[in-house]
């Protein structure tokens, strides 16, 4: 896994290269990313987000990425896999025009959708694959899934060294059986790929006719 960057086309190294130089301008104006982390950046956010692509499955077709913000990991998906249909959901205005000009800027072979709104006003984008980086916790980025997902999808999340006590607390709201990834950029952290899940209060219900 750590040879995917290597072993992409000249042409979708470049569009990751024009999405660091987008970025690297933009971060003089509004905080896209941690400023340490730029120095380190195509290990610390384009290999971070890259390792997500051999989890998502090759017929997908439809990609939903929350809280968006510096593009990662949808835009390097975007570039990465060109015959997904992507959805960036990004609230902040000022990181929404950035991902605009930087997806026009990369060439990107199909455009990603780009919806400025909250996450849980957004339009359900009814997506086979869900995506999220360094968002919030398990148990909330489940309840944000859950209205932008097929009954079908698979949420994929990076989680960092406290990934399993936050499957244990969103156990207590969902029922799930994640698996975990080593990551490549952070031995510490994991990618989380889930299928699918439900509210665990459903396990006590039941149906209405057999109700007292």
């Amino acid at each position: 896994m750590a040879d995917l960057l290597a072993d992409v086309s000249r042409e979708t190294r470049r569009q990751l290269e024009v999405l660091v130089e987008t970025l690297e301008r933009w971060q003089k104006a509004i905080n896209l990313v941690g400023k340490t982390t730029l120095d380190g950046v195509w290990k610390r956010h384009i290999l971070d987000s890259a390792q997500l692509v051999p989890l998502i499955p090759a017929e997908a077709k439809t990609l939903a990425d929350l809280g968006s913000g510096g593009g990662f990991p949808g835009l390097v998906i975007a570039a990465m896999r060109p015959d997904l249909e992507i959805t960036l959901i990004e609230s902040d205005a000022r990181k929404a025009a950035f991902l605009g000009e930087a997806g026009r800027k990369m060439g990107l072979v199909r455009q990603p959708k780009l919806v400025i709104k909250r996450i849980e006003a957004a339009p359900p984008a009814n997506a086979e694959v869900v995506t999220a980086r360094a968002l919030a916790p398990l148990t909330q980025l489940l309840e944000w899934s859950d209205r932008h997902r097929m009954n079908t999808a698979i949420c994929l999340f990076h989680k960092g060294k406290d990934w399993q006590a936050e499957v244990d607390e969103a156990k207590k709201r969902w029922d799930f059986s994640p698996e975990a990834f080593a990551s490549v950029t952070d031995r510490d952290a994991v990618l989380l790929r889930i299928g699918s899940y439900t509210a665990a209060d459903l396990r006590d219900r039941q149906p209405e006719g057999r109700r007292r």
